[in-house]
């Protein structure tokens, strides 16, 4: 695959996806109360049951030989109600887990934010308020300080875009918001606290590297309409361009500045404008970027704001889509990588997540032959070696996920693990994709 030895293998995982766990003083996150309301298919109470069997999986990242563990940590373990008191057991955890990684050769590259907001802070405004800025720069001081000695590896947010818009835009994800004006400050607040975040972990571990990982959705126009061709314009500003931008000091897109003073969206007075110094903020330099990638899609006019493929997720996808109802589109990742290096001029990419959802269960020999996963881990693979050879800095990819998990509001349905999971007694089950990463990370490693 035209990849060097040095190139970083790994996987991820998010903690409310995998841990379970609620106990041993953790407090309430905005999941587990989208939860307890009954927005979930599945919970994650129990999930992969990480929390109990977190040696056994690492045994399992061990013998798959992988180079990297990206692994969010759990806000509420250390700060139960999202600032105050610390919570040693919480610290505990992540302590075993680390040192386990770093006794195994693994390196640990710990997310401080994977979405699980304190309910605490969430009651008192959440990311729509500047407050929760101030209170995620005290939990990335105190997580680095623990922690810091022995991790050299940082992220500070999970795919903001996320958060912000779907948590408080569409509200199909915690915590369930629907305005654009909350949506838009979400975003503000988010990326504010990442500048602020990565200040705070320079201060504890002034010799590790700090990145973010973004995820993107790279478009084209549906026609060469002017409509679809303004449409996609569009799109990539509210769904890539908003968050890429600041992050690299271009400050906010100027046309979407403009189209959201428009429609009302943004005023003088809201988060976004309020305060120009929060964009010097936001544009701390990092080390690294992660990028999350997993499809790309045609935008027309009247879907500036959609990512609707047509497709809806399902056990039986039509050919070239996931179970998610996402398109297989890796020549999408090897031009999006290639325009982030040309626009933004990141010193160094990880491919921080891409994988595939197939619901392959074991067979009557206890093999899962999931060669659908297979097949799309190698063409991404390849869609990154093909970037390299362009010249893009490329030097880590890492699969999503390791495990089977709550997959967020589809719960368990989604399975996109190289370890299959029965849900009903937390058996784990390596899949054959998980077999075949690791030939391909033993033959990279030991290529001449």
């Amino acid at each position: 695959m035209r990849l060097p030895p040095q190139f970083v293998f790994g996987v991820a995982t998010s903690a409310y996806q995998i841990e379970g766990g609620r106990e041993d003083g953790k407090g309430t996150s905005i999941w587990d109360t989208f939860a307890d309301r009954g927005r979930l298919a599945d919970t994650g109470d129990v999930a992969a049951d990480h929390y109990h069997r977190w040696e056994e999986d690492l045994d399992l990242m061990a013998e798959i030989g992988i180079d990297a563990y990206r692994f969010s940590i759990a806000w509420t373990r250390i700060l139960p109600n999202g600032d105050g008191v610390v919570n040693p057991a919480g610290l505990a955890f992540y302590d075993r887990l680390i040192d386990g990684l770093l006794d195994r050769g693994i390196t640990p590259f710990p997310t401080l934010y994977h979405w699980d907001l304190p309910q605490a802070l969430q009651d008192r405004g959440g990311w729509e308020e500047r407050a929760t800025v101030d209170a995620f720069r005290t939990y990335a001081r105190v997580t680095a300080a623990a922690f810091g000695d022995r991790v050299d590896h940082w992220i500070t947010h999970n795919e903001p875009w996320v958060a912000a818009f779907l948590g408080h835009l569409e509200g199909i994800f915690a915590p369930g918001r629907t305005t654009w004006g909350g949506a838009l400050a979400a975003a503000h607040h988010l990326l504010l606290s990442h500048g602020h975040a990565v200040a705070e972990i320079r201060t504890a571990a002034p010799s590790a590297a700090v990145g973010i990982a973004l995820d993107c959705r790279p478009s084209h126009p549906a026609s060469t309409d002017p409509a679809d061709v303004a449409a996609n314009r569009t799109f990539d500003g509210y769904r890539n361009r908003w968050f890429f931008d600041p992050v690299f000091a271009k400050g906010y897109p100027e046309d979407m500045l403009a189209l959201y003073r428009e429609q009302g969206r943004v005023g003088d007075n809201h988060p976004v404008l309020a305060r120009p110094e929060d964009l010097d903020v936001i544009a701390a330099p990092i080390d690294f970027l992660g990028i999350n990638y997993y499809t790309s899609l045609a935008v027309g006019a009247g879907s500036e704001f959609s990512e609707d493929t047509g497709v809806p997720p399902g056990v039986d996808p039509p050919p070239g889509y996931t179970e998610m109802g996402w398109e297989i589109t890796p020549h999408a990742l090897t031009e999006f990588l290639g325009r982030i290096a040309t626009d933004y001029g990141p010193e160094r990419i990880i491919i921080t997540e891409n994988g595939a959802s197939y619901s392959d269960a074991p067979d009557a020999s206890g093999r899962v032959p999931d060669t659908r996963r297979i097949d799309y881990l190698r063409a991404h693979l390849g869609a990154i070696a093909a970037a390299r050879d362009a010249g893009v800095p490329v030097d880590g990819y890492m699969v999503w996920s390791l495990l089977d998990n709550v997959e967020w509001v589809a719960g368990f349905s989604q399975r996109f693990g190289l370890v299959h999971v029965d849900f009903t007694d937390g058996t784990r089950t390596p899949k054959d994709s998980a077999l075949w990463y690791g030939d391909v990370i033993r033959s990279v490693k030991t290529a001449s």
